[in-house]
């Protein structure tokens, strides 16, 4: 699919443009993100994603920045749910902690803690990444669903991936997001499915 103009990718996260750029620079479509877009961070942007589903957030936040710049603009909105937390984290995966005052790593290292202390006495510890990428733009919208099972474990390993990877252990690579390639992570991870239905819908649109 050729376009005249680049899509936006409307993340901050570092860790997820580094899954998701190489995603579409295999399929051949120009991405350019927010920084490079000239889009500074604003305060409005912590009252996008409030909404109790991660197809309204990763819709919200799409059209939120496609307003800003015209530009068609991708978003998604992921998060971890755990069998015996009734679903949660959820969609407040990022906050779970409930730490404002922090980010990045040190904000990781909260939500992992909080987490298995919720998770401390609990038999079962199943648990799925999932994820909703978006589509917005003057042609429309699209949504596509992702999702990876798994289970919690009581110790992180490894050192890569970003959030909750070093918990979380993937059944079909027998080992954590953390311990996983970047190559292996994108084969099996809901962003990665996710993002992939996505370009296909946009091919077939």
């Amino acid at each position: 699919m050729t376009r005249s103009s680049p899509y936006l990718l409307a993340t901050r996260s570092g860790g997820k443009l580094r899954e998701l750029e190489p995603l579409f620079a295999g399929a051949g479509i120009e991405v350019i993100t927010l920084e490079r877009a000239g889009i500074a961070e604003s305060p409005d942007e912590s009252g996008i994603e409030v909404f109790s589903s991660f197809e309204e957030n990763a819709l919200a936040k799409a059209r939120y920045f496609h307003a800003l710049c015209g530009l068609p603009t991708l978003a998604d909105d992921s998060g971890l749910e755990v069998h015996a937390l009734g679903g949660d984290p959820g969609v407040r995966s990022k906050r779970w902690s409930g730490r404002a005052d922090l980010s990045g790593v040190a904000l990781d290292e909260a939500n992992n803690a909080g987490l298995l202390l919720a998770l401390r006495g609990q038999r079962s510890r199943r648990a799925r990444y999932v994820c909703v990428a978006a589509l917005a733009g003057t042609r429309g919208e699209l949504t596509r669903r992702g999702e990876v099972e798994g289970e919690i474990l009581e110790e992180p390993r490894g050192a890569g991936g970003f959030g909750y990877d070093p918990l979380f252990f993937a059944a079909e690579l027998e080992k954590t997001f953390g311990e996983a390639s970047l190559q292996e992570k994108e084969r099996v991870s809901h962003r990665g499915r996710a993002f992939r239905e996505l370009l296909r819908a946009m091919r077939d649109g």
